[in-house]
């Protein structure tokens, strides 16, 4: 039982609390939805998409390199509103994290890697700041996972020495970095397999 010693959580969004904002399926569903070329889509996403999440462009100047670059037989307001109703939550491990927090009095930090509209669109959407402390999201401070200096951000904003924090992420690169930083991580595949990770760590509910 070590739970005494664990001050703070910190926590990827997408994949954990809810699902991912704008990934390879959503992308694929609204080539579908929109009758576009998903190869072609692709590749220009993965040509620009770093730069919006790092927040050096914004989600207009993404879309019109990505989408836009031609004429559309949609508006962009329409296609937006399709991004944004990609994102859904994860009802129970968002009420699991509130009531650790509550009962642990656990300090939590999101660390995600996402574009500005669509991280300030979720947090006001499904209340993330009832839950979470800071927002050390790539749009903000400018740099991504597995960039080290987010997972530095992310300490510096829990204010805890590294060895009173656990880092939860879906991804296991992104993880694997963090316990290369001597981050004691946890690889997210379920609200159940999280919460008995925790438990070993002495954090219940």
């Amino acid at each position: 039982m070590v739970s005494e010693h664990i001050k703070a959580l910190l926590l990827d969004i997408g994949g954990i609390l809810l699902t991912n904002g704008w990934d390879h399926g959503a992308r694929r569903r609204a080539c579908e939805t929109f009758g576009m070329d998903y190869e072609e889509v692709n590749e220009r996403h993965h040509l620009t998409f770093p730069v919006y999440e790092e927040g050096k462009i914004s989600l207009d100047e993404y879309l019109r390199r990505t989408i836009f670059y031609e004429e559309r037989p949609f508006s962009r307001n329409e296609f937006v509103s399709f991004m944004y109703a990609q994102s859904q939550p994860y009802p129970e491990m968002i009420d699991f994290v509130g009531r650790l927090r509550a009962k642990h009095a656990l300090r939590i930090v999101a660390v995600s890697n996402e574009g500005r509209e669509l991280t300030v669109y979720r947090i006001e959407k499904f209340n993330l700041r009832e839950l979470m402390d800071f927002f050390v999201c790539s749009c903000f401070v400018h740099c991504r996972k597995p960039d080290h200096d987010i997972y530095g951000f992310a300490l510096d904003c829990a204010q805890v020495p590294i060895d009173q924090v656990v880092y939860i992420d879906d991804r296991p690169m992104f993880v694997n970095v963090a316990r290369d930083l001597g981050i004691r991580s946890i690889h997210h595949t379920s609200c159940e397999s999280t919460q008995k990770e925790l438990e070993r760590l002495g954090l219940s509910v």
